[in-house]
């Protein structure tokens, strides 16, 4: 099933957020798209098992990162926007279906084809799976491009 506008609005419908891979560094996607979180005040926490903390130029205070999602408190509660290489990403998304995880944003460069199938696959573990091709910039769905039409169409901006 390809992403739309109505599956990036069943991701936003969630109550808590996490970048998996949540970076300091602020060339990297991970950072950007932390920081686009943080910069629309949504309940989001950093997942990267290298670092304890990750900063924003935003924000002289570290957020403290959680090394994995099975350390999320509410991970039934919570939509994952992933930004890791293919490999990694398929290892967060089957401990994402274990966890009861419902909503997942691949961003581009996260997933390939095997990727797409997991992600995908029947029973559907996942309401919501954002990826691919689609929404607004010509790398396919990115929720720096494609974010803030579906926060407004749930009523979060």
């Amino acid at each position: 099933m390809a992403a739309t506008e109505a599956t990036a609005r069943a991701f936003f419908s969630s109550p808590l957020f996490a970048v998996v891979g949540a970076s300091s560094n602020p060339s990297k996607f991970g950072n950007k798209i932390f920081n686009w979180y943080h910069a629309h005040d949504l309940p989001v926490t950093p997942i990267n098992p290298t670092a304890s903390t990750i900063t924003l130029a935003s924000r002289p205070e570290p957020f403290p990162a959680l090394p994995s999602i099975s350390a999320l408190p509410s991970p039934t509660e919570t939509a994952l926007s992933i930004v890791t290489p293919p490999a990694a990403t398929l290892q967060v998304l089957r401990d994402a279906k274990r966890l009861g995880i419902r909503a997942v944003w691949l961003q581009p460069g996260s997933f390939n084809d095997e990727v797409l199938r997991v992600a995908r696959e029947e029973p559907a573990a996942f309401k919501a799976v954002v990826a691919g091709e689609g929404g607004v910039g010509r790398e396919g769905w990115c929720v720096l491009v494609d974010g803030e039409r579906a926060l407004k169409a749930v009523g979060k901006l």
